[in-house]
């Protein structure tokens, strides 16, 4: 096994599924990237008082198809208005691709990434879903971002088991793009086994739990 593309983080906590299901739960469920609303704060209308100060991006199959480096030609016009809404260190692209120590040493994709997108790319040591507190490490050396709590940052991405998992392990916001670039019928096994377990949970009246509100004492 090629232990480079071996998820360690994924595969530690997806055991914490088993004690808290709602941790695969998106706040928010899209189509698709152009979806997505512009300010973020509109895609969470259920919960109040959400303040979403900056925003994480994944990259595959999320804005551009899996293992390419430009945004998807369709999607462009929305990634500019959100980099307008979001300038600056508030637009945040972590991959486990692009930027993982592991996957990309050199930070040759993730230059790649940065020069078609214009947006930072997190260098991290740890996968998605673990990679919360260095994602919480990079807002506090920007403080200009003005983001002080995770539950001000929004996860955007189209897997369950890292993107929203992620978001709801740093106590953040979860968007999940449910289609992604790639139709479901054509994704992988693993992403049609998660939107299975998602729509299971529902049935079972599961539901994301709120961060908690940045707003109370």
């Amino acid at each position: 096994m090629d232990m480079n593309a071996f998820n360690i983080s994924a595969t530690l906590n997806i055991f914490r599924i088993f004690a808290r299901p709602s941790l695969c739960l998106p706040h928010a469920t899209l189509a698709t990237f152009n979806e997505l609303p512009v300010p973020l704060n509109k895609a969470f209308k259920k919960y109040k008082n959400v303040d979403i100060r900056a925003v994480v991006l994944d990259k595959d199959n999320c804005f551009t198809y899996p293992h390419s480096n430009t945004i998807y030609k369709p999607y462009e016009e929305n990634f500019k208005r959100l980099k307008e809404a979001y300038p600056g260190c508030r637009l945040l692209i972590v991959s486990n691709t692009a930027g993982a120590s592991s996957m990309d040493p050199s930070r040759k994709l993730a230059s790649e990434v940065e020069s078609s997108t214009g947006v930072l790319v997190l260098p991290h040591s740890t996968k998605k879903p673990g990679c919360g507190p260095e994602i919480m490490e990079y807002f506090r050396k920007h403080p200009e971002t003005g983001v002080t709590r995770p539950e001000q940052v929004a996860v955007v991405g189209d897997r369950i088991t890292t993107d929203v998992m992620m978001a709801n392990l740093m106590g953040g916001y979860a968007v999940w793009v449910k289609d992604g670039v790639v139709p479901p019928e054509k994704s992988s096994i693993f992403a049609r086994t998660e939107h299975r377990f998602v729509e299971f949970l529902i049935r079972r009246g599961y539901e994301a739990r709120e961060p908690a509100n940045p707003f109370e004492g």
